[in-house]
């Protein structure tokens, strides 16, 4: 007897580098500020307006309107517009549930480039080489864009495996385009693996309960560095790109618009380090695969990430201590992006029909894995751990011990319900029984 295999639908994105001529590079860059000042069109009109008044059909003819009045606004796709009023409705939404910030204006040379495209049928992908292909973007055209993954097109393509859109993204390294794709898989099978806890750190990434740890020895055999995933001849250029653009800096009096050729030096540095960062993310997803294929359940620490990276700095009336060693950790927390590599773990996990668990962070580093003595001066070293307690002596690696602390708590039962789930269970205690009504 032939068993079925459950089927569920996955949505997930690729992103591709586009190869854009220059007059297609133009009319990108004119599009993206053009949604951007949609935004801030979008974002006076609804702030100004009294809360009555506030509804999606009047934003809607709002945006019309300006399309119609500024000229300049009429390179952005009626789609892409759209697509910028529902972007602005969701971060509202987001505000109220009290996931997100307020909206707030979108800056010129601090907001990242972007243009949306809803609807994957305008989109018209082809491949044309092995690593080539071609898609179809509105206003701009025919564009070529690297080909690093199959794409359901053609005749893989039907209602349920499709691009359902796309979004253009520009950062430092110029164009691309990220597809959103919507396929029909089956359903993981429950993992049969072992558990793990994992302790996240800067001198060891990622150290796992039982003693394995992830480094990343190929790129710096020191994480003290600042550029940890450039090369020295890199490196050195990032120096000298530094200095060159503190130099210029200071010919340019207050209020002062930047030089060109201080902007394209800033255009260096930051192509420069978006490609330590591309090299740090292929880190994570690799070592987050691994991970996810190894083991049924993950067990992290619940980590407040931006408390943790707070300033020093203090007050004037009550000043901060150690500010410079506090700012260099602070550098140091951020590079690693401990919140990302826990977003790949848990969908990774998912998708390999394992879980992932987060467990109270506290005392996890000041506590003994082998008999629970927590004391503060247990920790002698960053690398070494001594149990006080005259009955055990426990030593061993401070990391490694964390982990196992993190493992003991989710086996003790001690994980913490998800986002989601406390909303829920708050709901419910919220609603009265039917006795008492």
């Amino acid at each position: 007897m032939v068993r079925e295999l459950a089927l569920e639908k996955r949505q997930f994105g690729h992103r591709a580098r586009l190869a854009l001529t220059p007059t297609q590079l133009r009319l990108m860059d004119d599009q993206a500020h053009a949604a951007r000042t949609m935004w801030n069109l979008l974002h006076d009109w609804w702030t100004m307006l009294p809360k009555e008044r506030r509804n999606l059909a009047a934003a809607d003819a709002a945006i019309r309107r300006a399309r119609k009045d500024i000229d300049w606004l009429a390179v952005l796709p009626a789609q892409a517009a759209q697509a910028v009023l529902k972007t602005y409705v969701q971060a509202w939404k987001n505000c109220w549930e009290g996931r997100a910030e307020k909206p707030n204006f979108k800056a010129r040379f601090r907001t990242a480039m972007s243009v949306d495209i809803p609807q994957g049928r305008d989109l018209n992908i082809t491949r044309v080489h092995r690593r080539w292909g071609m898609v179809n973007i509105p206003r701009i055209g025919r564009v070529r864009f690297r080909w690093t993954k199959n794409l359901p097109v053609g005749k893989r393509a039907d209602s349920e495996n499709r691009i359902t859109g796309a979004r253009l993204v520009k950062d430092a390294l110029g164009w691309h385009i990220a597809f959103r794709i919507q396929n029909l898989q089956p359903k993981p099978e429950p993992h049969t693996g072992p558990e793990v806890g994992i302790d996240a750190g800067i001198i060891v990434p990622l150290a796992l309960s039982n003693g394995e740890r992830y480094d990343h020895d190929e790129w710096t055999s020191s994480t003290d560095k600042p550029n940890a995933w450039l090369t020295e001849q890199e490196q050195a250029k990032l120096l000298r790109l530094e200095q060159r653009a503190a130099h210029r800096k200071r010919f340019r009096k207050r209020a002062e618009r930047t030089s060109n050729r201080l902007r394209a030096t800033y255009d260096q540095i930051q192509g420069l380090r978006a490609r330590a960062k591309r090299r740090h993310q292929d880190w994570q997803h690799q070592t987050t695969t691994e991970i996810a294929a190894r083991y049924s359940v993950i067990v992290v620490e619940d980590l407040t990430i931006t408390n943790m990276t707070k300033s020093a700095r203090g007050t004037v009336e009550a000043p901060g201590r150690n500010v410079a060693q506090k700012s260099g950790l602070n550098r140091s927390i951020s590079q690693e992006a401990w919140g990302r590599t826990v977003t790949m773990l848990t969908y990774k996990a998912a998708r390999k029909g394992g879980t992932l668990h987060k467990v109270p962070a506290p005392g996890t580093s000041q506590r003994c894995s082998a008999c629970g003595f927590t004391t503060p001066g247990s920790r002698e070293s960053q690398a070494v751990f001594v149990c006080k307690n005259p009955d055990c002596g426990w030593v061993g690696n401070a990391d490694h011990n964390a982990a196992r602390n993190v493992l003991h708590l989710y086996r003790m039962g001690l994980a913490l319900i998800p986002a989601a789930g406390r909303a829920v269970v708050r709901r419910a205690r919220r609603v009265k029984p039917a006795t008492a009504r």
